[in-house]
């Protein structure tokens, strides 16, 4: 599949076992993104509560789904520090096959237990992204593994694209998304799901500043990069992916950035509001909805009222966080 189309999207639906997880309202929150003359009604996608905690399942069940018995035989490889990690091990394991997962020496234990702990095989390396694609290599080279990128592979990007079919069933007469962005899977599969299904809606994405590199591509029509890739959502930190940069002038109409202060604090809010608890990455697209002068903006001129909000996942240490709320009320 050279392609993602809304058609591989429902046939990824249609194959993966995966929880199709609930939308929250929160009148606090709806208060706090709303102007005076241009109220919104805010819906948070709950793909924390996915199984291993993130939307990133559903892109992994996919991919190995689609495998053939004698692809799946010699396992799955990839190179991951967080979600796509635990995915891809317990989509192997579902699927009764290895998985061999590259993973940097500076990756917090709670995650490489989470990856043990369904089965699957570390190799450690140093944390520089060249070693890292290196190692998954010559683990791919050795074992004959497939390969299964974490954003730049279309199986993975269609099955991501399922959380918009979910979305746009659960909530009716919705005016537009709020979508996270690092690699650009998830955008690139719920845009073009989103516009198929409905091609009046607006899709955004939500982008940490400290690593825009999205916004300036957006922007500028032209590939760009972070040279330096560091902020408190740690899941959104990678450069956005071949795939999701050719798609994305196609089904994405902006991209917003907000401030790690802005993230810590929306990402509080959820925590302390909604009961929900989500971690830095997930608060990107809240603090665009709530802090962002600019999407306010455009949610005006275009009278949307309807918001969907993805809270992408929910791996967070939990002393860490409380630090880091700690830390940004300083």
């Amino acid at each position: 599949m050279s392609t993602i189309t809304i058609d591989n999207i429902i046939q990824a639906s249609e194959r993966i076992q995966v929880h199709r997880t609930p939308v929250q309202t929160c009148t606090t929150m709806n208060n706090l993104a709303s102007e005076p003359d241009a109220p919104v009604e805010l819906f948070f996608k709950c793909e924390l509560l996915q199984k291993t905690g993130s939307f990133k399942f559903r892109g992994a069940s996919n991919a190995i789904a689609l495998l053939s018995d004698e692809e799946a035989a010699n396992g799955v490889v990839t190179h991951s520090s967080g979600n796509h990690a635990q995915a891809l091990a317990l989509a192997a394991r579902n699927r009764g096959i290895p998985a061999y997962i590259v993973m940097p020496t500076t990756t917090p234990d709670i995650k490489k237990a989470a990856v043990l702990g369904y089965g699957a095989n570390i190799i450690e390396c140093q944390p520089i992204q060249s070693v890292r694609e290196e190692t998954a290599e010559k683990v791919r080279s050795e074992t004959n593994a497939t390969l299964i990128h974490p954003f730049n592979n279309p199986n993975v990007i269609a099955g991501q694209g399922t959380i918009a079919l979910e979305l746009l069933s659960q909530v009716k007469d919705i005016d537009a998304i709020l979508i996270p962005v690092g690699g650009g899977g998830m955008l690139t599969g719920m845009s073009i799901a989103a516009k198929a299904l409905k091609p009046g809606i607006k899709v955004f994405a939500a982008e940490p500043a400290a690593v825009d590199d999205t916004y300036r591509s957006f922007k500028n029509k032209e590939r760009a990069t972070n040279e330096v890739a560091k902020s408190v959502a740690d899941g959104l930190l990678t450069n956005i992916g071949d795939i999701a940069y050719s798609e994305i002038h196609k089904n994405v109409d902006d991209v917003f950035t907000v401030s790690e202060k802005e993230i810590v604090h929306a990402m509080e809010l959820v925590w302390s509001r909604m009961k929900l608890c989500i971690e830095a990455s997930a608060a990107v697209g809240v603090a665009v909805a709530l802090y962002n002068k600019d999407f306010k903006d455009i949610v005006k001129k275009h009278s949307i009222k309807r918001i969907g909000v993805v809270l992408c996942g929910g791996n967070v240490d939990l002393l860490k966080a409380t630090e880091l709320f700690q830390q940004y009320r300083e």
